[in-house]
């Protein structure tokens, strides 16, 4: 069975990001339900995955990266509001047996994501 999970990379000070929030929905039509709510590591990463196993389905998802309370714990000084407050990232798994691994590359103004392994 494969397995869903997330890594944030803090771009402007080139390390992982420790402590960011980070929730996972799945869409259904217009509805969206929340599956977990988990928050980084020291290494950028959450402590088990997103999805696994039975919970790990074909389906359309959303993370939510909390970028904005990020950043404001660090003490960086941000414009009110924020530039990036909370990072949406939908993503489809089209087959339950692979893993899927989204990692976020993030600063106070810019964001990037791609499907890593």
């Amino acid at each position: 069975m494969g397995k869903l999970t997330t890594h944030v990379l803090d771009t402007a000070r080139g390390i992982p990001a420790h402590g960011m929030q980070v929730d996972l929905f799945r869409l259904e039509g217009i509805s969206r339900s929340l599956i977990k709510i988990g928050e980084t590591n020291f290494d950028g990463r959450l402590d088990h995955p997103l999805l696994e196993g039975l919970g790990m389905e074909v389906g359309l998802y959303e993370l939510e990266f909390h970028v904005g309370k990020y950043f404001e714990t660090l003490g960086e000084i941000l414009p009110n509001p924020n530039f990036l407050s909370v990072v949406p990232v939908r993503f489809g798994i089209s087959d339950s047996s692979l893993n899927y691994h989204v990692p976020l590359l993030v600063s106070p103004y810019s964001y990037s994501t791609y499907r890593g392994s």
